[in-house]
């Protein structure tokens, strides 16, 4: 049985939770407790991951893999899965859309911890409006695209973008950001409503 390190927090995790899901592999995966944090390093994920970072997946055969990108597509070739397109331009769109959902992910992460992980003193509001301003630039992005999109978590660019849409809605509910980007809103009502995108709704 393959072994996973995750958090039920986390965007990236719910990458890789939904691929499972989707492709038929969550009940062949042994999911881990850990206790992922940016300064606190939780030595058994260190493990599978010397970055102590989470996803972190040790396969069958003992092969350790991180971060997302690589075990949802080792689960996409373990299932002979169709969530990576194979050749031409829908792969590098598929893709280049998984880097946008990534890097949503990761200015929303970065905003978070500045103010979650660093002591008052080392804040910067700056840094955190900077972020912030990536998460916009990345949601006007996805409402320019979004009438292209399949509803269906069938497709790991658009995986990569419903979980970060619920991370914006579990950590930055204030953002409100529905309210700029509507048809977003509307397509992420029914992308969310999938059942291997409820069964992975992130929770404390």
């Amino acid at each position: 049985m393959m072994q996973l390190f995750y958090a039920s927090t986390s965007a990236y995790v719910r990458k890789v939770m939904v691929c499972a899901q989707v492709l038929g592999l969550a009940d062949a995966i042994a999911w881990l407790d850990s206790a992922a944090h940016p300064v606190e390093r939780d030595e058994r994920i260190a493990a599978f991951n010397p970055l102590a970072k989470v996803p972190a997946l040790r396969t069958h055969h003992g092969l350790c893999l991180y971060d997302s990108r690589v075990i949802c597509e080792y689960l996409n070739t373990l299932s002979q899965g169709t969530l990576f397109p194979a050749t031409g331009d829908a792969r590098w769109q598929s893709l280049t859309r998984q880097a946008l959902g990534d890097g949503l992910i990761d200015a929303a992460l970065l905003a978070r911890y500045e103010f979650s992980a660093r002591p008052e003193e080392k804040q910067w509001q700056n840094w955190a409006d900077a972020q912030l301003k990536k998460v916009t630039a990345a949601l006007a992005e996805i409402e320019r695209q979004v009438s292209q999109f399949s509803q269906q978590p069938d497709d790991i660019g658009l995986i990569a973008i419903g979980c970060a849409l619920g991370y914006l809605d579990f950590r930055f509910a204030t953002l409100n950001w529905r309210d700029s980007y509507p048809l977003t809103a509307a397509w992420f009502a029914r992308f969310d409503a999938h059942p291997a995108m409820a069964a992975t709704r992130p929770h404390v």
